[in-house]
């Protein structure tokens, strides 16, 4: 009985232990429920908090408009010496930083040529004439000459944008003034453009060009777009023209629209060449190498031209041909594959119909280098600019005013070292490719007498 009772109890003692310790883990786990619940809650609470924090209110503060610098002025009096000497320290060390720069307009950056697409699109080489002057080359019977069959002497085709009124105006004005000149030679002007690739940078373009025709008739304008790679086309088109509108004009200058020309020393340097002969004279370029670096406006990849020197070609701020030439050119430029730079690619066509074109020092198509020798020498001097042909890169007014320089009855230019009243003349022929052998681009401007 005794053994039994004892049984008994440590049962009992067995089942209280185990009932125990179902009880502290029912207990921990008890804990670790309500601990994640506060936790949980915690979370909760601050995430709304955060949110009630970033989000807009139904009532927005005012934007503050941006910092601009205001003038300075001085200080109230009141202020103390604490705060006066707070400032000096904030000012030094403004002093001291670098300053950032403001974001100003972004520059406008040309996209790479697309050279791929040109050699796709580049036997798309005939566009519409939108603005013509039929009448251009019927010169009046005042001014007409026996035998010219009323055609000028010479005919000025000036390559310019729609946007570049104001240079168009200063060459109608100077260089580039039609009428009749000494020995009753006729001269005419016409304006070659494109269509401007941003139109909206000149509202109504083409109602400018259109008045300017009424009133001056002087603007050839082609349907293509008028941007640097597309001067061939100009060129091309020009001379098509020629051809059909111009076939009897004896001479031909053609050139930019920001170069200085001097006619009366082009008449004066045509005498006794004959109009129905090749002639080509210019700022001739020898023995140029294409352009490998893409950074250049004249590079040129080899799979488009993948030869080692150019043509001799001219450079294309001025030049003069004859009638003769013009036309052969017209018909050779149809046989040659477009070029995207027009002076290499009239280069290429000069090659064809076996013309030589020849150097004359007159033209200056890279402007008038001040020689090492005198660097104090200033060069924008019309007794230098008296004897020259052609010179490039002037602006309107420097055009203006070399102009008026130049028609100065009380211009004097003397030699100190061999006093002459004329002129000098130059050292070789029309026809003779002057200093063929030296380098291209020397310091040496004029020949002596």
């Amino acid at each position: 009985m005794h053994c039994c009772s004892n049984f008994s109890l440590q049962k009992m003692l067995r089942r209280m232990l185990t009932m125990r310790r179902i009880f502290h883990v029912k207990a921990d786990v008890m804990c670790t429920v309500l601990l994640l619940m506060l936790f949980c809650l915690l979370l909760y609470v601050h995430q709304v908090r955060m949110e009630g924090i970033t989000s807009p209110s139904s009532h927005p503060e005012p934007q503050l408009p941006p910092c601009k610098p205001q003038p300075k002025s001085k200080p109230p009096q009141s202020k103390s010496k604490s705060q006066s000497k707070s400032r000096t320290k904030s000012k030094l060390r403004k002093k001291n930083a670098t300053p950032t720069q403001t974001p100003g307009k972004p520059l406008p950056t040309m996209p790479p040529f697309d050279f791929e697409r040109y050699l796709r699109e580049k036997d798309n080489r005939n566009f519409k004439l939108l603005i013509d002057q039929p009448e251009k080359c019927h010169v009046g019977e005042a001014e007409e000459e026996e035998g010219s069959k009323k055609a000028p002497y010479m005919l000025i085709a000036v390559k310019s944008v729609a946007a570049d009124f104001d240079k168009r105006q200063v060459v109608r004005r100077t260089w580039g003034k039609e009428g009749q000149f000494q020995n009753g030679v006729s001269i005419r002007t016409v304006f070659l453009l494109g269509v401007p690739r941003n139109q909206s940078a000149l509202p109504l373009w083409d109602r400018l060009l259109g008045y300017e025709s009424q009133t001056f008739r002087d603007i050839l304008l082609w349907d293509f777009e008028d941007t640097f790679f597309n001067l061939t086309l100009k060129e091309t088109h020009f001379l098509e023209w020629v051809n059909s509108s111009c076939p009897h004009v004896k001479f031909i200058f053609k050139g930019d629209a920001d170069v200085y020309v001097n006619i009366e020393n082009i008449l004066e340097m045509l005498q006794g060449q004959k109009p129905e002969e090749d002639l080509f004279v210019g700022d001739i370029i020898i023995h140029a190498k294409p352009i490998r670096r893409r950074t250049s406006k004249y590079f040129v990849p080899e799979f488009v031209y993948g030869g080692g020197l150019y043509p001799n070609y001219a450079g294309g701020g001025g030049f003069v041909m004859s009638g003769h030439t013009a036309r052969r050119l017209s018909s050779a430029c149809h046989q040659v594959e477009l070029f995207p730079i027009d002076d290499v690619f009239l280069g290429m066509c000069l090659q064809l119909i076996g013309v030589k074109p020849s150097r004359h020092q007159g033209f200056r198509t890279f402007g008038i280098p001040r020689p090492s020798a005198a660097p104090h020498l200033q060069t924008f001097d019309p007794c230098f600019y008296r004897e020259l042909m052609v010179v490039h890169s002037l602006s309107v007014p420097q055009i203006w005013l070399m102009w008026n320089l130049l028609h100065d009855p009380k211009l004097s230019c003397h030699n100190s070292t061999n006093p002459t009243s004329g002129p000098f003349k130059w050292r070789g022929r029309t026809g003779e490719a002057v200093g063929e052998e030296a380098d291209y681009g020397g310091k040496q401007v004029f020949v002596t007498h």
